[in-house]
């Protein structure tokens, strides 16, 4: 099978990681003891994770510090073996065909570089060039395209070890799309950013998935960038997968709903003559928040005409759950059936 023959970019099929260490008692008996006899600890980082992207998708893989989704993805780029499970990128097993997978892989994890640290960041993406054997016209091409998008020509002669980590986060993300790759990794790329580099990094990625048809899997803390970039979202916590659905999914399923936002003309208590179908959640002065009540179901664009027609209001709008309210809400909900189920944190003693 050839990787476009391959129905999914990316497939992960019950990966499992399970990590021995040895476990050190304190003092010098301890020390003696893990020297004769080591106690080892086995911690399983990722357990039973199913999930696949398609062509030219952008999935956001998302999870607490700890879930299991760097590991994750250290699995479907070659880096570690899994356990147990199989996993294929483009048709190809990455831990058994590191070199062929690499052909066909871009990947940027935020707290490491595949820069050269003592030479400037262009002469990297020189090396880069050779080792991938991007023909001349087509570097120049994209070195002008990325430059375009993340302004790096004023930066790029500087030596890789004296940039800033939003700088070179840049360069390593230019870097790993350099040759093209079909399917790109990025485990936190925009880690110490600011706002305005955030927004060209996900014009780029924008660009990469829609134009090139780019196969994009991303970790990342920052709801903003989800919302803006995630076509899908695959909740992981403790090495489970949570959920596997849209935003608009995960949002009716763990959401709190809509709440209306009304600035009044007076500022009489609004809790005494409220709309039908509505309570009141908080008012401070003026400003008013609404919620359903629960009654007779109604719906944000009723619920906006039953506040105006009830009272003079000077601004309104709908406001949605908070999408790190709705994730935290998710993963406590896991706790909880984990709980229930009465299942351990995973270590076991051997």
């Amino acid at each position: 099978m050839t990787a476009r023959e391959s129905e999914f970019a990316i497939e992960a099929r019950g990966l499992v990681k399970t990590f021995r260490t040895a476990r050190r008692r304190p003092g010098a008996l301890g020390m003696l003891r893990a020297l004769v006899a080591p106690e080892r600890v086995s911690t399983t980082a990722v357990a039973d994770v199913s999930f696949s992207v398609g062509h030219g998708q952008l999935l956001a893989l998302l999870g607490p510090n700890g879930a299991g989704k760097s590991t994750t993805i250290k699995m479907l780029t070659g880096i570690l073996t899994p356990s147990a499970g199989r996993a294929s990128v483009m048709g190809i097993v990455p831990y058994r065909e590191r070199v062929r997978n690499a052909r066909n892989i871009g990947a940027v994890f935020g707290q490491r570089t595949q820069l050269w640290w003592d030479l400037p960041a262009r002469e990297s993406f020189r090396i880069l060039r050779d080792i991938y054997g991007v023909a001349d016209g087509d570097y120049r091409s994209r070195m002008r395209e990325f430059d375009d998008l993340l302004e790096l020509s004023s930066f790029w002669d500087t030596r890789v070890r004296h940039l800033s980590l939003g700088q070179r986060v840049r360069c390593d993300l230019a870097a790993a799309l350099l040759h093209d790759p079909p399917v790109v990794f990025l485990d936190e790329p925009t880690i110490g950013m600011d706002v305005v580099v955030k927004e060209q990094v996900r014009l780029l990625l924008r660009d990469q998935v829609e134009r090139r048809g780019q196969t994009v899997l991303l970790t990342t803390h920052d709801m903003t960038e989800v919302e803006r970039l995630a076509e899908r979202v695959v909740l992981i916590n403790h090495g489970h997968i949570v959920l596997d659905g849209t935003l608009a999914e995960i949002r009716t399923r763990f959401g709190s709903g809509w709440r209306v936002n009304a600035t009044l003309v007076q500022t009489e208590p609004a809790t005494g003559r409220c709309p039908p179908g509505l309570r009141v959640v908080r008012q401070d002065g003026a400003r008013v928040i609404f919620e359903p009540d629960g009654t007779d179901g109604v719906a944000p664009p009723q619920a906006l005409k039953r506040v105006i027609d009830r009272y003079e209001v000077t601004d309104i709008h709908i406001q949605e759950s908070d999408l790190e309210d709705v994730m935290r809400a998710a993963y406590l909900d896991d706790r909880a059936d984990r709980e229930l189920d009465g299942e351990l944190d995973g270590e076991t003693v051997a």
